[in-house]
């Protein structure tokens, strides 16, 4: 039988950009911000299906701003659809999410960017649907960013604290590295791991793979599909569409999700 907690895990899971961590496509963030004003916007759908039930968000929006040199406002606001199976479905607003980035070490030769990206999660969804957390809970990660030739590599983690019943506090960890192939293709893939989030279930570590296809400067397709390696079965997907636009006083061009072979932005997150 499909308990409320388990529920709540698949949507915590699949929501995080669904929510959790992350720069969408991928689970894993980046410590790049948006530049000096400018915005971007995520129109998006993400998928997880865990125990043979699915959490879905669709849709779910995200918006960042550069209201400043080297930080980052952010916000998701997702609408969650649980399905079980066997079972009946539910479908409403999913936890809302609060974060800024900030950069503090810039790259230069052999020296990566360093930067955090503290977030909120509002108990904005109902938890007793499955919808939610309950309670409020936040994330404080730093991430690591270096690119060579038409390579970047970014990771690092954090830690969640989460004392929502039959959560618990706990350490987070991914990797991720991408290639842009062209100026309109970047391909790349992660490893994830969550941590353990709930009392009651293991660790479970992901496998990701996906990229982003720009249509022009300022619209790209990202996409992502992924299966967990370790711990619960999980089987994750991303799709969604990235729209960005900005002053060009800010000190650079309006950029693209393929712009230094870079996804930059974003926040796609697990909530384990």
């Amino acid at each position: 039988m499909f308990t409320c907690s388990q529920l709540r895990l698949v949507f915590v899971i699949c929501a995080c950009s669904v929510y959790a961590h992350a720069g969408p496509p991928f689970f894993t963030d980046d410590p790049e911000p948006v530049p000096f004003r400018h915005c971007e916007f995520y129109f998006f759908s993400a998928l997880d299906r865990a125990y043979g039930s699915y959490g879905v968000a669709i849709p779910a929006f995200e918006f960042n701003l550069g209201p400043a040199p080297n930080l980052q406002l952010h916000i998701v606001a997702p609408m969650a659809l649980l399905v079980e199976n066997p079972g009946s479905s539910t479908y409403g607003l999913g936890d809302v999410e609060l974060g800024a980035k900030y950069r503090f070490v810039q790259e230069k030769g052999g020296k990566p960017q360093i930067g955090a990206f503290p977030m909120i999660e509002l108990p904005t969804g109902n938890s007793r649907r499955g919808l939610g957390n309950g309670e409020l809970w936040g994330k404080l990660p730093l991430w690591v960013q270096k690119s060579w030739g038409p390579w970047t590599s970014y990771g690092g983690g954090g830690y969640i604290i989460n004392r929502a019943p039959g959560m618990r506090d706990h350490w987070f960890f991914g990797w991720q590295v991408q290639r842009a192939l062209n100026k309109k293709l970047v391909l790349g893939a992660e490893w994830f791991n969550p941590g353990r989030g709930m009392v009651t279930l293991g660790n479970t570590h992901l496998v990701n793979a996906g990229g982003a296809y720009n249509f022009n400067h300022n619209l790209s397709l990202l996409f992502t599909a992924g299966h967990s390696v370790h711990g619960d079965s999980h089987t994750v997907a991303y799709v969604g569409l990235y729209w960005t636009w900005g002053s060009k006083d800010g000190g650079s061009e309006t950029q693209s999700a393929l712009t230094n072979a870079t996804f930059t932005g974003g926040s796609r997150r697990l909530r384990y």
